[in-house]
Order: structure tokens, then C-alpha cells, then sequence
């Protein structure tokens, strides 16, 4: 009685050594380093990281280690030497300005025979790790104007393509079509109601227009498709930049959460964030005759021009840019996707010989002091960055130039990693230091360990040789979360350190539960081997049930919490399943290696 098969043995035991594998990276500490990635997006190589190396020793900087991660160039120096990684920054960003993005972050001090299994220990979060928080807020307002303003344009183009002369404006929330022949209102309706049948469509008071507006629904779908393109985007953005694990996520309806682990100077992130520069390519309306034309100025050199209103393509539809030289001038490669590229193609077909102007476009928001109070001003700046004659057909790649070459370089960045569907505006900013960070991983540590510690003394002491049995299911517990966490590379928090602490006293629970029935058993009569098999038998249904329940709170805490919660739901969540794991399964196996399979007068329980 009380005896595993072989095979199971074997197989709990690869379980731990797996365990402790995967949990091994997180012995090894982290060190300053830079890493370097592609300002276009693009992978690079290891003799990027051989030339990188003898660009650095050239200049008497040796690093402690040089390789290849994910794609981009990983420099890493040895504990203590920041001054020397700092030195090593500005001298490869001297060397590869607008050629690879440099950034400053903290690697693990791992070995090559590690590094070549793939193996990483845990993300640290922002309050361990240190780094930037940044705190954005969504402009909604902008984000259905643009939404109106497509709407607009769209309706314009269907009813005329009808032969339905009319003239389409927004008036605040509310579309107004105005239909010059009161015949032909109800066909302009069926025609808009074509275009999109949710929307709430109204006869105007003057019996020769319509009113169009958006429904409630319509609204939140349009808010919320804003805030998840956001999200895209600036993750998009920070990727370009080269900086480490970043964490961007929703906070509320409107804002987002930017956390940037290892980062200490958020001024270069800035304009990278929050900027909203996107491109619209709009022909030239020399005559000034067709309704809708609107005057934009140039830039520096370039004159003030009427365009016409209806936009060729614009940043959405950009699915690549990079920087360069053309003719010796900068210039921006422009790539667009297939929609934008077949209307391109439709515009230069019809006007070759017609100028056509690139609108830059950006959206700031300003303090301004009125009455002694401090108000936000929304600014968008709309100029002509470049005009040139169509000398033929094209139809997705082109280029254009009039930019400096760090204009250029962000253009090509900003572009690259998509338009943001709204402006953002930051509205808090924290930054938080290495060596705070390190002082609460040294604390949680602490905490953890005496956690621990207190927890082993009980149990060897009140449940003896058992006691000690439950002491390694709990030391592998703890080992199985920190592999967990490495696998998933899920951030660790001091909230979730908490949930650690947390698990160290519940992990041993069922523990508890089962040698009280072993207990129960063994006053009762039974035999040690009967006492042993009813004991784990009979303490399984409330061992389930209370740590189903348990796991049930942390999944809602996870669903419906934020950043800290989360990070507390997850490394309880995952406690309890490892808790269950070697307090029912791993501590069974230790018994009956231990007890098992033999006659027994009594139990050291």
C-alpha cells in the first residue's frame, strides 16, 4: 500500500528539475547595459554586434559581455560600471545617429550555455525594476471628429458619384447633408443608409436637408476602437525606440497606463509619446473654384496653397516609412497599404502635370494662464511640408522630402509605427529610481524569507518528520512560481510579491489538512498505512474546494483589477496551482519513497 509507480516518481522528479531549470536565471542578478535595435524596425545581425564590439574597445570601453536578443544588440558591463555604460550610450549614439536606436537598460548576468536555451528570469515591474511611468489621456472628442469628418467626406463622394448635388458639413455632433433638389431627398437617404445603416438619420427643418448623427453605441465603439489602436501605436513606438520589456495598458475609459522598466530619462520619450504628427497627400486646387477648398500654409520656404478637400491618403494608411537621402536632400520613403495605394494610383492616372501637396499635421495641448487659472489649450498645427508636380503614374511607394534629417528620422518613426487614432496628453509623470527599486526587492526578499522561515519552524516542530516532508513541498513551491513567472515572463510587483508571502502561509494548508486526518486516523485505530491512504483520500475534496474558491477570487481580481492587482491575482493564481501540485502530489511521493510499501508500528506525524 502507498506506493507510486515508478513512472510516477520519475515524472515528479523531472517535474522539480525542470522547475528549478527554468527558475535558475534569476540567480544570476542583473547588470547595466545598452541595447541597440534597427530605427527601421528591421533585425539585426551578429556582425552587427562584432562591429558594435570593436567600435566600443576602439574607444577603450570593453564591455563584459556583447550578443544578439530578439532581433537587436545587447551590450552588457559589469555590476557597478553605469558610468562606463553611460560613456558607451553617447559614444554609439554619435556613431549610428538615425541608424540604430540606443538605449540604456538592465540585462541579467546570465551565461552563454544559458542565454543559448532561451531562458530568462522574471520581469520586474516598474516599482522594483525602476523607470518611467507615464500617465495618458486620450482626446475623445478629437477621435469622433475625425470619425465625422470621414463620415463627411464619404457621404460627399457616394452622393455625387449619384449625381445628387449636395454639400455635406458637421455642424458639432451632427452631420448635415444639404440637397439642392428637394426631389431627390429620399434616394440621398437610401444612399447614406447604404453607407452605414446604424447611424440616426433625420429630416432637417428646412425640408431640403438630413441630419446625420452616430448612435450611443456607435460612440463607445468608436471610443473604445481609439484607445485600443492607441495602444498598438505607442507599444509600436516604444518597440522603435529599443526600450526593454515596456508595459502599455488601459487605465479607465480614457487613459493609458506607460510603464518603461530600466528608463531613467523620460525627456526623450516626450515627444516620441505623446506626438500625433501624421501626413495627408491633397492635390492642388489652382483654380479656387471647387467648394470645400481651404487654404493651409507652407513651411519655411514653401508658399501658402489652397487644396482641395478630399484627402488622396493619409497616415492610417502608411503601413511603412523609412528615412533617407534623395538627390542629397532627406527624405521619407513612403509605403501604403492597398486601399491607399489603388486611390494614389486613381489620383496620379487622372492629374499627371497637377501639383499635390504633403500636409503635416500635430496636435499639442498647451497651459495657458487666464484670471490666475491654469487652463489646457488644444493646438493643431496644419502646414505644407512639401509640393511637387505629378511627372507621372504611381501608385504605393513614394517619397517626399522638405524635412531636416532629424525630422525626418521621427517622421519616419512616428509613421512606422502607425498614426495614433486620437491625440494623447500627458497627465501624470513619475520616475523612479534604480535604487529604490532595489530596496523593495530587498525587502520583499526579506519578507519572503522570513515568511519562510517562520513557516518551516512550525512544521518541523509540530509535525516532526512529516514537517520536514511539507518543508521541501514548500521550498519546490516557491521554486515552481518563480519558473512560472520566468516562463510567462508576467512582471513581478510588489504586489505580487505580497501574493508570494501570501502563498508561503496557504501552501502548506492542505498540508496541514492532510496529517490532521493522518492524525485522526491513526487515534482511531487504524494501521499507519490505512491512516496515510485516508488521510490524503479524505482531505482531497476540502483541499479542492477551498483552493478552488480562492483561485476563483484571484481570476476576477485579475479580470477587474489594474496594474498592482493584477500583479497580486497573478502570482496568487499561480501559488495555488503549484500549492496543489506538490502539497498533494509532490508530498504524497515523498511519504511513500519514505513510509510506504512496509509494515510500520508508528508515524513520526
Amino acid at each position: 500500500m502507498n506506493k507510486f509507480p515508478a513512472w510516477l516518481n520519475l515524472l515528479v522528479l523531472a517535474i522539480l528539475l525542470v522547475g528549478m531549470l527554468l527558475a535558475l536565471p534569476n540567480l544570476y542578478g542583473s547588470v547595466p547595459a545598452v541595447q541597440l535595435a534597427d530605427a527601421n524596425g528591421g533585425d539585426l545581425s551578429e556582425e552587427r554586434v562584432a562591429e558594435v564590439t570593436r567600435l566600443l574597445e576602439a574607444s577603450e570601453i570593453v564591455p563584459e559581455a556583447s550578443y544578439l536578443k530578439d532581433g537587436r544588440v545587447v551590450i552588457r558591463f559589469h555590476d557597478g560600471e553605469d558610468e562606463l555604460a553611460a560613456a558607451a550610450r553617447e559614444r554609439l549614439r554619435s556613431a549610428y545617429d538615425g541608424e540604430l536606436s540606443v538605449a540604456p537598460t538592465l540585462a541579467p548576468k546570465l551565461p552563454a550555455w544559458v542565454r543559448a536555451l532561451g531562458l530568462s528570469p522574471m520581469s520586474l515591474g516598474l516599482d522594483l525594476r525602476g523607470g518611467v511611468y507615464v500617465l495618458l489621456e486620450v482626446d475623445m472628442d478629437t477621435a469622433l471628429d475625425t470619425r465625422l469628418s470621414l463620415y463627411e467626406q464619404d457621404f460627399n463622394e457616394r452622393l455625387r458619384d449619384a449625381g445628387i448635388i449636395n454639400r455635406a458639413e458637421v455642424d458639432g455632433s451632427v452631420i448635415t447633408v444639404r440637397i439642392r433638389e428637394a426631389e431627390e431627398l429620399e434616394r440621398a437617404r437610401q444612399i447614406i443608409r447604404e453607407a452605414d445603416d446604424e447611424v440616426l438619420i433625420s429630416d432637417g427643418v428646412d425640408g431640403r436637408s438630413l441630419r446625420v448623427r452616430m448612435t450611443d453605441a456607435q460612440i463607445q465603439a468608436r471610443k473604445d476602437l481609439s484607445i485600443e489602436q492607441n495602444i498598438t501605436t505607442l507599444r509600436n513606438r516604444v518597440n522603435e525606440l529599443g526600450v526593454a520589456e515596456p508595459l502599455v495598458q488601459r487605465q479607465g475609459e480614457d487613459r493609458i497606463v506607460v510603464q518603461l522598466p530600466g528608463v531613467q530619462d523620460p525627456n526623450e520619450l516626450d515627444k516620441i509619446l505623446t506626438a500625433t504628427a501624421t501626413l495627408e497627400f491633397r492635390l492642388v486646387d489652382s483654380t479656387r473654384e471647387l467648394p470645400g477648398t481651404r487654404q493651409y500654409p507652407g513651411r519655411g520656404d514653401e508658399p501658402n496653397q489652397y487644396l482641395k478637400r478630399e484627402v488622396v491618403a493619409s497616415g492610417d494608411q502608411i503601413i511603412d516609412a523609412e528615412s533617407g537621402f534623395s538627390e542629397g536632400q532627406p527624405a521619407v520613403f513612403i509605403t501604403l497599404d492597398s486601399t491607399g495605394g489603388e486611390r494614389m494610383l486613381a489620383t496620379t492616372l487622372d492629374n499627371v502635370g497637377q501639383p499635390m501637396s504633403t500636409v503635416f499635421i500635430e496636435t499639442r495641448r498647451d497651459t495657458v494662464i487666464r484670471d490666475g487659472v491654469a487652463e489646457q489649450r488644444t493646438i493643431k498645427t496644419e502646414e505644407i511640408i512639401n509640393t511637387a508636380t505629378i511627372r507621372g503614374v504611381f501608385k504605393s511607394s513614394f517619397q517626399i522630402t522638405g524635412l531636416t534629417p532629424l525630422e525626418a528620422r521621427d517622421l519616419a518613426l512616428l509613421l512606422r509605427a502607425g498614426a495614433l487614432a486620437a491625440p494623447v496628453y500627458k497627465i501624470d509623470e513619475r520616475t523612479i529610481g534604480p535604487s529604490l527599486g532595489q530596496d523593495n526587492i530587498d525587502r520583499g526578499f526579506q519578507a519572503i524569507t522570513i515568511g519562510f522561515l517562520a513557516v518551516i519552524v512550525f512544521m518541523a516542530i509540530y509535525y516532526r518528520a512529516f514537517g520536514l516532508i511539507a518543508n521541501v513541498a514548500l521550498l519546490s513551491n516557491l521554486v515552481f512560481i518563480v519558473a512560472l513567472l520566468s516562463v510567462l515572463q508576467a512582471s513581478l510587483t510588489l504586489p505580487g510579491i505580497a501574493g508570494i508571502v501570501l502563498t508561503v502561509g496557504m501552501a502548506v494548508d492542505a498540508n496541514v489538512l492532510i496529517f490532521e486526518r493522518i492524525r485522526e486516523e491513526l487515534s482511531a485505530g487504524s494501521s499507519p498505512q490505512t491512516a496515510i491512504n485516508s488521510g490524503y483520500e479524505k482531505a482531497l475534496s476540502s483541499i479542492a474546494d477551498a483552493n478552488i474558491t480562492t483561485l476563483i477570487a484571484a481570476v476576477v481580481l485579475f479580470a477587474f483589477g489594474t496594474g498592482p492587482i493584477k500583479g497580486f491575482a497573478i502570482t496568487l493564481s499561480l501559488g495555488i496551482v503549484t500549492s496543489m501540485f506538490t502539497a498533494i502530489i509532490g508530498t504524497r511521493a515523498i511519504v511513500n519513497l519514505a513510509f510506504g510499501g512496509r509494515k510500520l508500528e508508528s508515524l513520526p506525524v
